[in-house]
């Protein structure tokens, strides 16, 4: 964990400067030729968005704008604008204070991790939260607090437009800010840029436009742009009217990327339960957490050199490591052979190592790197002995580039926590499950499970790779030398998709194949998505 005291003023702060065509954007469609409006802007930074509303000539009833930071305010207050006041206070303080509700809210709020608020400001987040009715956790950043307190806020017919961190999309502490949102709007707009659109910062966002009008219908869309240059020229009457119903036994907006055909497709799966979930055939649980896989898992190489043979295990811990769908033994000696971080460690107590210098000269330059002094270790009886060491019989990779792999462990190895332990129940036939995931269904599920990060890369919680949808059956088992030939021959999944669909979705499990080329739709339509964003 990143503590106070090593974060920059940046990072404290937690602002980001808006583009000027994103903050121009969020007022057209704001104002959309109103001139009567009480706006709201709860953290206005150095005035991105006022200077917009002057250069645009907008007419307003009021305007408020709060920023904590002082030289920001003093930024702000030089932009001049009539019947406005920019309070150097903090946002938290300002809600507790303020009796006025508005009809329009805009803005950027800060992205700053609960670690970095000081003591009343948790108070004061927390207090917004409970107002709400929703429950708040130590993971919750400073971004979420501002959307429910600035809703809170908001007149009965409001809009709020806000620039959030994508993370609100997909990640699962951002669940209770989802479900809220999704019952006080009702109208949602999500507007993602397939580009970065913060210049030099490796975070996307997402443009999120709500909208309260009294009706009983909540109705959510989401547009997708190539980059926010494209705002420039879009009319805001597109945003004024979202189609999509919302699901609310959906946890993620990753969900409406999709069309309502590919939304009725996966809705009517979940409805029948025609194809089951992977918890119902095995449990996924994180892989070992070692405290330093730096000082746990070593190469063959460091094992001769310190002796450690009796002690060392065989390890299977990243990826590259595994070539196809089932990790053997002599994958694992491959492995050996360039020198890869291929064992772990199981170290007993000291007591029981006084002849075995070489595992103690081992120990002991762990003991003059600190590494027995981290949070992991140093909260043991003996900080070399790692806990909850079992080997599974299959494993999930928990972070992906392509597609997630789920892999046969012959090879009897242990995995990290970059890797998800699968254990599979008594009367399941582990060569039939393993098969049974590679088809276009289950890696679209996947997809939508899962929640993607910087790079594209694709991760996979336990809880849910065991939400993906696994058409399992017996007869698979016979599939899975094929499929375990092909990816060891480097074909690509789309051929190896073709061959599976048709066994294990069409023959085995009648999906027609206009369902199959939906799956297949899904799959693509959202592996493309996580792989190209953040592409320049």
């Amino acid at each position: 964990m990143k503590l106070k005291k090593d974060a920059t003023k940046e990072k404290l702060r937690g602002g980001f400067y808006t583009p000027e065509e994103i903050a121009s954007f969020i007022l057209r469609w704001g104002f959309n030729g109103r001139e009567d409006m009480d706006i709201l802007e709860p953290g206005c930074g150095d005035g991105v968005f006022l200077e917009q509303i002057k250069s645009g000539d907008y007419n307003y009833k009021s305007l408020t704008a709060v920023e904590l930071d002082s030289d920001e305010a003093r930024k702000a207050k030089k932009v001049k604008l009539l019947k406005s006041k920019v309070y150097n206070t903090d946002f938290f303080a300002f809600f507790e204070d303020t009796k006025k509700k508005y009809d329009l809210i805009i803005g950027n709020p800060p992205y700053i991790r609960y670690q970095f608020l000081d003591s009343h400001q948790k108070e004061e987040a927390e207090k917004i939260f409970q107002m709400a009715g929703l429950n708040y956790s130590k993971l919750t950043n400073a971004w979420a607090s501002f959307v429910v307190g600035s809703s809170l806020l908001l007149k009965e017919n409001g809009k709020l437009g806000f620039v959030l961190p994508a993370e609100i999309l997909q990640v699962s502490h951002t669940e209770t800010i989802r479900d809220f949102l999704t019952h006080f709007y009702n109208k949602l707009t999500i507007v993602s840029f397939k580009k970065l659109v913060f210049p030099g910062i490796q975070q996307e966002v997402v443009l999120l436009l709500c909208e309260k009008n009294n009706s009983k219908t909540h109705l959510i869309e989401h547009i997708d742009l190539k980059n926010a240059s494209e705002l420039i020229k879009q009319n805001v009457t597109r945003f004024k009217s979202p189609k999509k119903k919302i699901d609310y036994k959906t946890n993620k907006w990753t969900y409406y990327f999709l069309d309502q055909e590919e939304i009725d497709f996966i809705h009517n799966l979940k409805q029948t339960k025609k194809i089951p979930l992977l918890n119902e055939f095995a449990k996924v649980e994180v892989g070992i957490t070692t405290g330093s896989n730096k000082f746990f898992t070593v190469p063959l190489s460091q094992v001769r050199e310190y002796k450690l043979e009796t002690y060392a295990k065989p390890l299977v811990g990243r990826s590259v490591q595994v070539p196809s769908v089932i990790f053997t033994p002599k994958d694992w000696r491959e492995n050996n052979k360039i020198d890869a971080r291929s064992h772990i460690l199981i170290l007993p107590r000291k007591k029981e190592l006084e002849q075995n210098f070489g595992v103690l000269d081992y120990i002991k330059q762990g003991e003059e790197e600190g590494i027995h002094e981290g949070y992991k270790c140093r909260i043991r009886d003996e900080w070399q002995i790692i806990p909850s060491l079992w080997v599974s019989d299959a494993l999930f990779i928990r972070r992906n580039n392509l597609y997630p792999k789920l892999i046969i462990n012959n090879a009897k190895a242990y995995t990290t926590d970059t890797m998800h332990r699968v254990s599979i129940d008594n009367d399941v036939d582990l060569k039939a499950l393993i098969a049974s995931y590679y088809n276009s269904l289950s890696l679209a599920f996947a997809e939508i499970c899962g929640r993607s990060h910087g790079g594209g890369v694709l991760e996979l919680m336990p809880n849910e790779a065991e939400n993906i949808l696994i058409p399992y059956d017996k007869k698979n088992s016979s599939l899975l030398a094929e499929i375990d030939d092909l990816f060891r021959s480097g074909a690509n999944i789309e051929d190896i998709l073709k061959r599976t669909n048709k066994e294990i979705l069409k023959k085995n499990y009648g999906l027609s194949q206009k369902e199959i080329d939906l799956a297949e739709g899904l799959r693509v339509k959202l592996s493309s998505r996580r792989l190209n964003r953040g592409k320049v």
